[in-house]
């Protein structure tokens, strides 16, 4: 496959800081210093709801969730919630999916788990059937394995979806995955791939984009007609006091995600086969604060984004030339709104 940015120019992306008070206004300050969209994520507060605020102050960017807990909710209910945010927007909602972990399924959302990558494939088909009947009119009748959407009388249908142009387009669906199976799964069923923000350009290109590709050619596609969205861990400053915060504050996260058994694959792609235990039995022992250090300066730069707003787009555009669109995570200090530019023009540049 081609570098994208050979063909094409890299959207660039702002996270939203979830503050529900600010949202409106934050998204049009995205819009306002030339970002390309606006992405919420699902932690403490539903994700929805900001976008529905920024729906009404944005006209361009698109605004999407990065990411909606899928198996939190039916496919009914997500399909309808995306339908509505694509009226509202005006057809520039992007429904951005992701399993979460079983633990937080069954003990905090009380809602079942079973093979993650199956379910999500049904998941994604069950949504676009149901928007087909939103749409059309038709019949639903989905039935699978996970979910099954066959009732759907007139009075609980919101009908198509119309613009000033005419009929709105389906909203996208993008789909976050990490190992083989399910990113195979987002070849097959997705519009838009989300990069977890623990990578590397080697480990994607090695193991993750193989895996994109093969999912997409076995539903007849090519890895081309799959957005792929890269989330990046981002430590920027204007000054060396502001660059040290942030790249600690990466460091740290690096460190968290490095932790993780199923992350383990980018450790061992670059040479550091037993980091993952290690920091595994930090967390265990509840040395935190340790953990950081074990992250040296060869496997921070491979992962993290840093230096000043203007190295950091520049740093974007080259690492990221495998992705129609990168989004910005930023550790340490909020960049200002002058800082943000100037990595947003860099990048573009």
């Amino acid at each position: 496959m081609a570098d994208l940015a050979e063909t094409a120019v890299m959207k660039i992306d702002g996270a939203m800081s979830m503050r529900v008070s600010t949202a409106a206004a934050e998204a049009a300050e995205f819009e306002e210093l030339g970002l390309d969209g606006a992405w919420s994520f699902e932690a403490s507060h539903d994700p929805f709801v900001p976008l529905t605020l920024a729906s009404q102050t944005t006209s361009r960017i698109d605004l999407g969730t990065a990411i909606a807990v899928a198996y939190a909710r039916t496919p009914m209910t997500a399909a309808n919630t995306a339908w509505d945010l694509q009226r509202l927007s005006g057809g520039r909602f992007i429904l951005g999916l992701g399993t979460q972990i079983k633990p937080h399924i069954e003990k905090r959302y009380s809602m079942p788990w079973s093979k993650p990558a199956s379910r999500m494939k049904e998941y994604v088909e069950a949504v676009k059937a149901i928007w087909h009947s939103f749409g059309t009119g038709d019949k639903l009748d989905f039935r699978g394995d996970f979910y099954q959407h066959t009732l759907l009388p007139p009075l609980f249908n919101p009908g198509a979806n119309h613009g000033p142009d005419g009929v709105l387009a389906d909203p996208l669906v993008y789909v976050a995955g990490y190992g083989p199976r399910m990113v195979e799964v987002i070849g097959e069923v997705a519009d838009g791939f989300f990069v977890h923000p623990f990578h590397s350009p080697e480990f994607l290109a090695a193991e993750t984009l193989p895996a994109l590709e093969a999912g997409a050619a076995r539903a007849g596609r090519s890895i081309d007609d799959v957005d792929i969205a890269c989330l990046n861990i981002v430590a920027m400053g204007t000054d060396e006091e502001e660059l040290d915060e942030a790249k600690q504050k990466a460091r740290a996260q690096v460190a968290f995600y490095g932790s993780t058994p199923a992350y383990a694959g980018v450790l061992t792609q670059h040479g550091y086969d037993s980091l993952q235990p290690e920091l595994n039995a930090m967390t265990k022992q509840g040395r935190w604060k340790e953990m950081p250090a074990l992250i040296d300066d060869d496997l921070f730069d491979q992962i993290v984004v840093s230096g000043s707003p203007q190295e950091v787009g520049t740093r974007l555009a080259q690492r990221n030339s495998f992705a129609n669109r990168s989004t910005m995570m930023f550790y340490g200090p909020t960049p200002s709104a002058e800082s943000l530019g100037q990595a947003v023009a860099a990048a573009r540049a």
